[in-house]
């Protein structure tokens, strides 16, 4: 609940501080005495928007603050937490107004914007008809408040869970036709570059072979002409090997005489005639090999090119093509597997389409079955409130597919008609202010059971009545203040009757400053103030007595 309100600056009122408790509070004053800017006060330090000309004269800055003790269960703590602001005792709504322009805004003293200030405002006062789009002006808070009343929470859960599921298959639905549509597009790119590769058919380390290759066969003249002196140098009867035989031959002669001691020398001899012997060989060998063919020399400077080209048109090394190669013929079967895969995607999606629909009549059912109720129920509160010619219903009508969302289809608006004959419409442009705040104050009364806890604001709820009327809104008045902290603004001596706390605005004199103040009345002020109400400026007995019996009927 609101538990107060400090106020600095804002127009009349250059310092005001007002403790608020639980009930109804009613606030009366003369006429001009500052109950507007007591309520456009409030709005600032509940986000509302910014309005400078509320900076009292002569000053360069405004402030309210506004302080609330809030359970610890009520689901306003869960937004701030995702915003950073940690739990506290009390809950603290502070707007500035600065003459450069700047309106910042704090809760608990953390810097927050006024977006985040308003959302956290209308989840603990509402204050009917003072603000355009808030309360039960603000057309997207009609569904929550029937699924409130229809307590179908769990059939909520199930239908936010199916939307979600909806929404995910049919993301995975855009993606894959999205990367289907893409591989489709280049698949005549791809079926020629895997022909073309399968053609080449590469193999990793090709280029290197090749080029080795290449490189013997044009230089395979110099290459024979090298081989062929070596092996006269080799063969050559004063050359390596003959004279090596030679040597053996000798050193064979004195072996028997030498004892042995040849013998290190003559197996050196036999390795080396040996190892001369296989080089005359590979000489041979390598010789013949490099018979120059020109076709094969053609043959590797073509598939060179081939290789060479392949990699260029696909910015990659040669040695890479192999692996392009099976990407590629992957890439081609994938296509056909996409195809099947987006097929069972549209099953599932049909599926889950499905469902939501299903779930999704079931909750529209119970909403008409509530909003039915709802309108009986309104319509009984009615004509105690000199409303007895109005018309109350709820409209709902199903939104377009493209519409709809993890809460349904359902848009739901409060309609109205004030005569008879008079077309139904919404009921901010059909219902005057007076009736207005009456048609929300019949609406609070009948939704007031299902609503987590909340400050209640009225102003003008009375405007244009007396008597029993003005009594019946009095009732209501505090049957709302037993349920929730209510305030009312109020001219009516019937309606502030019923309050259980009664506060005065009044407006007064000081040097040359015209200021506002609001101050507590105890019970006997609270009588003369009832009895001002009834008589005006000049207060009778027969007014005190007329105040009193109120107050005496009130309890």
């Amino acid at each position: 609940m609101l538990s107060c309100l400090s106020i600095r600056n804002v127009v009349l009122i250059e310092a005001l501080n007002i403790n608020f408790q639980n009930g109804l509070t009613v606030l009366t004053g003369e006429t001009g005495a500052g109950k507007s800017i007591l309520l456009d006060a409030l709005g600032l330090a509940l986000g509302s928007r910014a309005d400078f000309s509320l900076i009292r004269p002569n000053t360069d800055r405004a402030s309210v603050t506004a302080e609330f003790d809030v359970v610890a269960s009520h689901p306003v703590w869960s937004m701030l937490e995702e915003a950073g602001i940690d739990r506290s005792e009390n809950l603290i709504l502070r707007r500035q107004l600065r003459s450069d322009g700047k309106s910042p805004a704090h809760i608990n003293d953390e810097a927050v914007s006024v977006n985040l200030l308003r959302q956290t405002g209308d989840m603990l006062v509402e204050i009917q008809g003072q603000f355009e789009g808030r309360g039960l002006l603000d057309v997207s808070t009609y569904l929550p408040l029937i699924d409130r009343a229809a307590g179908h929470d769990k059939a909520l859960e199930n239908l936010s869970s199916r939307w979600m599921t909806l929404c995910s298959v049919r993301n995975k639905l855009t993606q894959m036709s999205e990367r289907l549509d893409k591989a489709r597009a280049e698949e005549d790119w791809l079926r020629d570059a895997v022909e073309q590769l399968d053609m080449l058919a590469p193999s990793a380390g090709e280029e290197e072979k090749l080029a080795s290759e290449l490189q013997r066969h044009r230089h395979s003249s110099r290459i024979a002409e090298a081989l062929q002196q070596a092996n006269m140098m080799i063969t050559d009867p004063e050359g390596v090997s003959p004279s090596a035989s030679r040597a053996q031959a000798i050193l064979e002669r004195q072996a028997d005489v030498a004892a042995g001691m040849l013998n290190p020398v003559l197996e050196a001899l036999q390795r080396a005639v040996s190892e001369l012997d296989e080089v005359e060989a590979l000489l041979a060998h390598i010789g013949h090999q490099l018979d120059s063919d020109p076709s094969r020399l053609a043959e590797i400077d073509e598939r060179l090119h081939q290789l060479r080209t392949q990699a260029r048109k696909h910015k990659i090394e040669t040695d890479e093509l192999p692996n392009l190669h099976e990407k590629l013929i992957a890439q081609l079967a994938n296509i056909d597997d996409q195809s099947g895969v987006l097929a069972e995607l549209r099953q599932t999606e049909r599926a889950s389409l499905d469902e939501f629909i299903q779930q999704a009549k079931v909750l529209s059912a119970r909403r008409r079955s509530v909003a039915a109720q709802l309108d009986t129920d309104v319509m009984a509160e009615l004509p105690p409130l000199k409303l007895e010619a109005a018309r109350f219903h709820t409209d709902i009508h199903a939104l377009p597919e493209d519409r709809w969302s993890e809460t349904g289809w359902d848009r739901i608006t409060f309609q109205a008609s004030t005569n008879p004959g008079m077309v139904a419409g919404p009921i901010d442009k059909i219902a005057s202010g007076g009736e207005l705040a009456r048609f929300l104050l019949a609406l609070k009364v009948v939704l007031s059971a299902n609503e987590p806890p909340k400050t209640l604001i009225f102003d003008e709820v009375d405007s244009g009545v007396g008597g029993a009327v003005a009594a019946a809104v009095g009732a209501r008045l505090a049957r709302l203040g037993k349920k929730m902290q209510t305030l009312v603004i109020t001219h009516s001596p019937q309606v502030a009757s019923n309050g259980d706390h009664h506060l005065k605005i009044e407006k007064y004199q000081s040097g040359e400053q015209m200021l506002s103040s609001t101050v507590g009345l105890s019970e006997d002020e609270r009588l003369e103030e009832i009895a001002r109400m009834l008589a005006g400026d000049e207060i009778t007995e027969a007014a005190r007595s007329a105040a009193a019996q109120l107050l005496k009927g009130d309890r």
